[in-house]
């Protein structure tokens, strides 16, 4: 079966203090990307979308792309925030990006398979991508990976985590939640969103539609962003959107803060990746 993963890398990593997507984490000089694409490997996926800045090609060719190459089919997506749906207006002035929304749709005619979608900057386990394998092996049903609210936390700050609903083994809602960290009222228990989700090529539509809607509405058009988890809840409450919720019992690790970098490298280094 043909399957493509989708990574999010044009985000600029301002919390990090750099573009933490090419940060060496790995003992030979890895990024997280490079788990990643070997992991979605593993389980079957046959081909990598990058969705980057134009201006960051040549460092992800050289980086990442190169090596992503040897184990299958890569291409590239660009974002760029005048790249609106018909009939849309580009604010003057804005120079913020318009969201994980925008970043799929760039990819739109890049993928004809079913694609997962994950960010740049963390790593998600090997088990999930092999939760979305299967789950794509045996069901024409969008599906999410969620992961326990305390195997996501930061030790450096606060975060951000799309709360989920979840009933029957389906989202009923996702609602965002800001500055978590350690000490917040959410049981650790409690399933979150990471960015990891299962789409057919049918949702390009759909999220095309929901961006244009967005656009028209704007409150903030300096800053307002259209994201995943909000589309998502709007498609479920508006459209009865079933999405499958898929659980990973491995453990999340990513980068939010500088701070972050050395826990990051001593997690991956004690799962022993040889590639």
């Amino acid at each position: 079966m043909q399957t493509t993963l989708l990574i999010m890398a044009a985000g600029a990593g301002s919390r990090f203090g750099g573009l933490k997507q090419i940060e060496p984490v790995g003992k030979n000089g890895e990024i997280l990307l490079d788990y990643s694409v070997y992991d979605a490997k593993m389980a079957g996926f046959t081909k990598t979308v990058f969705v980057i800045k134009p201006e960051m090609e040549k460092d992800f060719r050289d980086i990442i792309g190169k090596r992503a190459e040897k184990l299958m089919d890569v291409d590239y997506a660009f974002q760029i925030g005048e790249d609106l749906p018909k009939g849309c207006v580009f604010p003057q002035g804005r120079t913020k990006p318009w969201g994980t929304v925008q970043a799929v749709l760039a990819a739109r005619d890049k993928i004809t398979t079913p694609f997962a979608i994950v960010n740049s900057d963390d790593y998600y386990g090997a088990k999930a991508y092999k939760h979305i394998t299967e789950h794509f092996a045996n069901s024409q049903e969008m599906c999410m990976v969620a992961y326990e609210l305390g195997k996501t936390l930061s030790d450096n700050g606060t975060v951000t985590r799309g709360v989920c609903n979840i009933e029957n083994g389906y989202l009923t809602g996702i609602t965002e939640h800001y500055n978590i960290d350690k000490n917040t009222d959410l049981p650790m228990d409690t399933k979150v969103s990471m960015n990891i989700w299962g789409f057919y090529p049918e949702v390009f539509e759909k999220l095309e539609m929901g961006f244009k809607d967005f656009l028209n509405n704007l409150n903030d058009p300096m800053k307002q962003e259209y994201i995943l988890p909000v589309f998502v809840d709007r498609i479920i409450k508006n459209e009865n959107a079933k999405i499958k919720v898929l659980t990973s019992e491995d453990n999340w690790i990513g980068m939010t803060y500088r701070e972050d970098l050395e826990s990051v490298k001593k997690a991956i280094d004690e799962l022993g990746y040889e590639f």
